[in-house]
C-alpha cells in the first residue's frame, strides 16, 4: 500500500505501528538518552522492532522486545527474542563519504539510515549476509582514517 507523489511511488505507513523509547548511556558524555523508534504490536508488551538504532545498544531490527507502559510511553525493557541481525554505526571523518558508502553497503545487502549529524549512519546487517565480509570493509575504512565503526548489536 503507498502513494504515488509525481513519478515517485511512497510506501504508506504501516497504521498499527507505534512508537517506542529505548533509555540509552551515552558513554561519550556519561550521560543518559532516550531513543524513539517505530514498532509493530505483536501483543500488549512485545513489539517488532521497525527502524535500525543509532544510539541504543544490543538491539537490531526485526527483534522481538518487551515493553512496558510508563505515563502513556511506551519504554524498552527488554528483549524477548533475537531477529538475527546485527546493527552496527559508522562516524565518518568525511561527510562526501556517506553516500558512497552506503551505496557499497547496500551492494553488500545491508540497508542503513542517517541519523541527524550527516556523519552518523547505522547499519542493518541481515542474518543472510556474512558479517565477517562486512567486518572486513569496515576494518579497511577504519585503517586508511575514513571512519571510526561500532558493533551495537552482533546477533549470536
Amino acid at each position: 500500500m503507498g502513494l504515488f507523489f509525481g513519478n515517485k511511488f511512497v510506501r504508506a505507513a504501516n497504521m498499527k505501528q507505534k512508537k517506542i523509547f529505548f533509555e540509552h548511556r551515552n558513554s561519550l558524555e556519561s550521560s543518559f538518552g532516550i531513543e524513539s523508534a517505530w514498532a509493530t504490536p505483536i501483543s500488549k508488551n512485545l513489539f517488532k522492532l521497525d527502524n535500525i538504532l543509532f544510539y541504543a545498544k544490543d538491539y537490531s531490527l526485526g527483534d522481538i522486545v518487551k515493553v512496558k507502559k510508563r505515563n502513556q510511553d511506551l519504554i524498552v525493557i527488554g528483549l524477548e527474542k533475537e531477529s538475527g541481525h546485527s546493527t552496527i554505526r559508522i562516524i565518518f571523518n568525511d561527510e562526501r563519504d556517506v553516500i558512497i558508502i552506503r551505496e557499497k553497503l547496500k551492494e553488500l545487502g545491508c540497508e542503513s539510515e542517517i541519523s541527524n549529524s550527516s556523519i552518523l549512519i547505522s547499519v542493518d546487517i541481515p542474518s543472510e549476509v556474512k558479517y565477517n565480509l562486512i567486518k572486513s570493509f569496515l576494518e579497511q575504512g577504519e585503517k586508511l582514517s575514513k571512519w571510526v565503526y561500532e558493533e551495537a548489536c552482533i546477533a549470536h
